[in-house]
């Protein structure tokens, strides 16, 4: 595999997404919000604009990205105030140096080094030299449309409150390195498939962070009350919408079950959920049910009637409504988009 590197950051990334991904509405996807000092953003776009960074490599409508951030700097050290990132962030310091901040902890960058964050974190940064160091952004919705709904199953330790950065051997990292590049070169292609070999690899790049850094972790960073309590909110959460999805439940969990699952006052539950993800624990549960309309709507024969009732709308008027206005059209412009 040879990636000519004379050509990077001067290739814009062909939109990387099926035709239904044209169904999410830009004014359902807030750019940045004030939570007090601290900047939430939902896409490495709206971030990087608002930082004044190049976007030249990033389509907003994308829901994946992959470069190296050398080619986003032009050469010139970045760095990030606090700020509350809705997505996931793969980083591959191959050659490059910095200090990162994810809530209340600092970590170091240094040449061989893998991290990843999941969404909801306050993530800081300051890079001192760049040479070569390869960010993957992606969301829920890559995810789950384009690997499988399951994928939070497969890989638990996509939902770990906070992951240290790994320094690996060169020829670890080499095997990393392998994968994401062959992810960049399908990223900058125009192939029809472009889309699930994106998916694809990035399945192999998982069970490669599987291999090497989930077998032994030890969640040191993850021991406070407020931590746990996120945890297992997220991976309660995921569960009963996937037994939703498989039928296995007709039952629809508010914010009072989610309490109960761990023997919390529902507003103590809220207020640990919002100050420690910056959204709401109703934000939440909006979010993982338009996530599973979706799913079922593209993968499922129910009818969209069935779908409604199944993910606990008593009406269907009442389901079109509440998806119309998480994503901008109704379910049944949705499946037909799909056809």
């Amino acid at each position: 595999m040879f990636i000519d590197k004379t050509k990077l950051g001067r290739k814009r990334p062909l939109e990387l997404r099926n035709p239904k991904h044209d169904l999410h509405n830009p004014k359902n996807s807030v750019v940045k919000m004030k939570e007090g000092k601290i900047q939430i953003f939902n896409t490495l776009y709206d971030q990087y604009r608002n930082l004044g960074f190049s976007t030249d490599l990033i389509d907003k409508q994308t829901d994946f990205t992959i470069f190296n951030l050398k080619d986003v700097c032009n050469e010139r050290l970045i760095s990030s105030p606090p700020s509350r990132l809705n997505f996931f962030v793969f980083l591959f310091s191959k050659d490059g140096n910095a200090s990162y901040s994810i809530d209340n902890y600092t970590f170091e960058t240094q040449p061989g080094t893998i991290y990843f964050t999941n969404p909801g974190h306050i993530r800081s940064y300051e890079w001192t030299r760049i040479e070569e160091v390869y960010l993957i952004t992606l969301n829920e919705s890559f995810l789950k449309e384009n690997v499988h709904a399951d994928i939070f199953d497969e890989f638990p330790f996509l939902l770990a409150e906070t992951f240290p950065g790994r320094v690996v051997s060169p020829e670890v990292f080499a095997e990393f390195e392998r994968i994401y590049l062959q992810i960049y070169k399908e990223y900058t292609s125009s192939s029809p498939f472009r889309t699930k070999l994106i998916a694809n690899l990035f399945v192999v790049l998982l069970l490669k962070i599987k291999e090497y850094f989930w077998l032994d972790y030890n969640p040191i960073y993850e021991g406070n009350r407020s931590s746990q309590i996120v945890k297992k909110f997220k991976q309660l959460l995921e569960r009963h919408y996937r037994d939703i999805a498989t039928g296995k439940t007709d039952q629809v969990y508010r914010i009072q079950e989610y309490a109960d699952a761990q023997s919390l006052h529902p507003n103590y539950l809220s207020n640990v959920i919002k100050t420690k993800t910056g959204k709401a624990i109703g934000t939440w549960i909006a979010e993982k049910t338009i996530a599973e309309a979706k799913s079922l709507l593209q993968h499922s024969d129910l009818s969209i009637k069935e779908i409604a009732y199944r993910l606990g709308f008593t009406e269907i008027a009442h389901f079109s409504n509440y998806f119309k206005k998480h994503t901008g059209v109704s379910p049944a412009s949705f499946k037909k988009e799909l056809a």
